[in-house]
């Protein structure tokens, strides 16, 4: 089991225990399927493609999926540009900029530093947002 598992899980059931309302948008789930199919090896789960459906199914019961639009490529290439963001970052201000389009409060990530960067939306960790 990953280290990040049961932080990540009970911060969401605080979540939701706490009457928030939580949303994926289909990045997370593309994200999800890479690291989630990649070998141990190479630093993914090792899941065989069943079980990494299984999961993705799993998030959908407990997220509601925000779907991808267009304005969203328009907020991305807005904050790429004012953030001066390179590489493998592009793919973090995507996601601010979907939690932008789609009006939502706050993003709950392990990787605060990487997206306080953008200063849009909340971050928030999974290991302190409900401390």
């Amino acid at each position: 089991m990953h280290p990040h598992f049961k932080p990540a899980e009970r911060s969401v059931q605080q979540h939701i225990h706490r009457g928030d309302t939580l949303y994926v948008v289909p990045q997370n789930l593309y994200e999800f399927w890479v690291v989630a199919t990649r070998p141990t090896s190479q630093n993914g789960l090792g899941f065989d493609k069943r079980q990494a459906c299984l999961e993705i199914a799993a998030i959908r019961r407990l997220f509601i999926l925000l779907l991808d639009e267009r304005g969203i490529f328009t907020e991305w290439e807005r904050l790429i540009l004012d953030h001066d963001i390179e590489g493998k970052r592009t793919h973090d201000a995507r996601l601010v900029a979907a939690a932008i389009r789609h009006r939502l409060d706050a993003i709950l990530t392990f990787n605060v530093d990487d997206f306080r960067t953008f200063g849009a939306v909340d971050i928030l960790s999974p290991t302190t947002s409900l401390a």
